[in-house]
């Protein structure tokens, strides 16, 4: 008996940690020859067919069953975002407008090109992108559009109203309205929907009806962000503030940082600069009932300079988001294909899958297009990460080993923030490390409980897990690092 014991106790020290790669595999998609697919915009039709858009005008149809191209429409600038209404009409945002475009003949080709709306500003600088649309159910649309960069200057002749007031600083708003959130009701008007956002490159609804938003590390930003986007709120970058009905007629970089600071809705997550992100995209949700895998209903994220993906994991709090994030995908792919970086636009199809636009726009990036597929199993993952009175409780995809979850060592955690200044990012601030003093473990063993010496608000815990493993020693944790933005103590 004790042999027995000893042989499966040397068993289940030897067991592998799973990889991703053990339950996903990538595929590379073929995209046409002659074809710079610099993605900028991905999209399912109700038949089947994606629709995609690139950085040099072209939208293109592909059918996955028959792996043909086709050209939907072309001499679009700059287009970085695109939906099917039909399997007719498409609504792709470029640079100077949303545009409708239909094929009302039924030849597959797009012969209407009409402008949804044109009402925001351009002053001709590089950095003056703009990225949706998406829809929530009630038939609005919403865009979000970058902010200017002083790496570059401005054309003589500029649309929309001039001010001088939003030219200050490294990133600027001198025309309406660069770093804001714009609606655009079914009817046609364009309404200032949200500001204070830099590089707003992700935008989407979670199944509640809710608007997200990333925004990318730099001034005012210590690190990349996720927002929940409320209507009227300012969301910390001042350079837009020229633009919001009834705010001074004063540069708002003469402000003190405390007054921004004010005025400012944080984040719901911050991302730890190049731990989880470096430069975050796409917000997509898994509304595939199961057929990605067992992350159904979660939220993930790419990022333009690393080669991986990630899960958020929200906790609502006092009525209000904040939560955690974890890695999901990173390069280490199956059957020789590994993800590429530039992971710019997100979607999944109807049988589940979940395709990768790439770009590098001019920097750090890839081009084409890739795929992700479930090739089923379960891996041992966090599924959710809930602040409670006293720390925190984490629950896992399947039931623990119970002696390695109920050890205390195997949970380090350290807490920091990321200060909100003028200055692009910011260094961690005030790092401490953080003691567990008490671990339980659920009667189903999926769901431990980590009570903390203290617990603070406005700061991140990043957790480090070790040795934790299935309770049938056949897994190991996928996912060693989990960090969740702590904005409000839980009453």
């Amino acid at each position: 008996m004790f042999a027995l014991f000893i042989l499966s106790s040397f068993l289940f020290a030897a067991t592998p940690a799973d990889t991703i790669s053990d339950y996903y595999e990538v595929e590379t998609i073929a995209t046409p020859a002659g074809l710079v697919a610099e993605t900028g915009g991905l999209s399912f039709l109700p038949d089947g067919r994606m629709a995609a858009c690139f950085h040099r005008g072209e939208i293109m149809l592909y059918n996955p069953k028959t792996k043909v191209w086709k050209l939907f429409a072309d001499g679009l600038h700059d287009p970085l975002g695109v939906v099917a209404v039909s399997n007719r009409e498409l609504l792709v945002i470029q640079r100077p407008e949303l545009t409708r475009l239909t094929d009302t003949n039924g030849d597959g080709v797009a012969d209407l090109y009409e402008t949804v709306t044109d009402q925001y500003g351009m002053s001709g600088n590089y950095h003056e992108f703009a990225f949706g649309p998406v829809r929530d159910a009630k038939g609005n649309l919403y865009i979000s559009l970058n902010t200017g960069s002083n790496g570059a200057g401005i054309r003589d002749e500029v649309r929309g109203q001039y001010d001088p007031l939003g030219r200050q600083g490294r990133m600027y708003a001198c025309v309406p309205y660069r770093g804001w959130v714009l609606k655009i009701t079914p009817d046609g008007k364009v309404k200032p929907f949200a500001s204070g956002f830099r590089s707003p490159n992700g935008i989407g609804f979670d199944a509640k009806g809710r608007l997200f938003l990333t925004d990318n590390q730099g001034d005012w930003l210590g690190t990349s962000k996720l927002y929940h986007v409320e209507e009227g709120k300012f969301y910390g970058h001042p350079a837009s503030l020229v633009w919001r009905p009834g705010f001074p007629n004063i540069d708002p970089l003469t402000l003190p940082v405390r007054t921004l600071d004010s005025l400012r809705t944080v984040e719901s997550i911050a991302f730890p600069h190049e731990s989880m992100a470096h430069s975050p995209t796409q917000v997509v949700f898994d509304n595939t009932a199961g057929k990605f895998g067992p992350f159904a209903g979660q939220m993930f994220i790419g990022d333009m300079d690393y080669a991986h993906l990630l899960r958020i994991l929200p906790d609502e709090v006092n009525g209000q988001i904040q939560g955690a994030c974890i890695p999901f995908f990173s390069r280490a792919g199956s059957n020789g294909v590994a993800m590429r970086i530039g992971n710019n636009r997100l979607a999944f199809a109807p049988d589940g899958s979940l395709y990768l636009g790439q770009t590098d726009h001019g920097w750090l990036g890839s081009k084409g297009i890739q795929r992700i597929r479930y090739k089923g199993g379960i891996p041992l993952d966090i599924m959710a990460m809930k602040l409670t009175h006293t720390g925190f409780t984490l629950t896992f995809t399947q039931p623990l080993d119970e002696a390695t979850a109920r050890e205390i060592i195997n949970y380090k955690l350290r807490s920091y923030y990321y200060e909100y200044h003028q200055a692009y990012g910011s260094p961690q601030m005030d790092v401490q490390p953080v003691s567990v003093s008490n671990v339980e473990l659920s009667a189903d063993r999926r769901t431990v409980l980590l009570r903390l010496e203290t617990i603070k608000p406005n700061r991140i815990y990043e957790l480090t897990l070790g040795n934790l493993a299935a309770g049938n020693g056949q897994k190991k944790l996928m996912n060693h690092l989990i960090c969740y933005t702590l904005n409000k103590l839980a009453e």
